[in-house]
């Protein structure tokens, strides 16, 4: 059964799940930096272009996730008692798009990583390439990480989701 209890646990999650992105962003991000202003060989300013974007991603996103949850939480958990309608008329139809976001992603961040493996296997002993071998490095394991972060995001939106469903269909 659905109860309120499922509310807080998906948002105080994706809260914790923000942090790390965050967190990850901005590690991304020095180390662009560190590679792009100190060791400026080819393949680390190669390596730094997907950090410094994907990092800039990850904390931005992070960021405006963690800043919302306590909202969307405290305003979920209201209407649970107080307005179920709002669930079903708002929460589930953002929820489904949510949902829908999630394969967008999988597939951008699956081909990113295979872009990211072509430039590894193209570049590997190619002397001349080592900016795109750094590149590819970066971007498939920036991607990778974004793949397994969204892997979890969506698994939890999807048990949210469907709990949701299964109460406004009752009320």
């Amino acid at each position: 059964m659905f109860a309120q209890t499922d509310i807080e646990k998906y948002f105080i999650a994706e809260k914790q799940e923000s942090l790390l992105f965050i967190v990850v962003g901005i590690i991304a991000i020095i180390l662009a930096l560190a590679f792009f202003f100190h060791w400026k060989t080819t393949f680390y300013k190669g390596a730094a272009i997907p950090l410094l974007v994907i990092g800039l991603i990850q904390a931005i996103v992070g960021l405006t996730v963690y800043s919302r949850s306590d909202s969307q939480r405290i305003e979920n958990v209201y209407a649970y008692d107080m307005d179920p309608g709002k669930l079903k008329t708002q929460e589930l139809p953002r929820m489904k798009k949510v949902n829908k976001n999630f394969i967008i992603y999988r597939w951008v961040e699956f081909f990113l990583i295979l872009m990211g493996l072509i430039l590894v296997f193209i570049f590997r002993n190619n002397e001349g390439g080592t900016f795109w071998y750094g590149l590819g490095i970066t971007l498939a394991i920036q991607s990778a990480i974004m793949l397994g972060a969204d892997y979890f995001a969506e698994k939890r939106a999807i048990k949210y989701s469907s709990g949701l469903e299964i109460f406004v269909n009752k009320s």
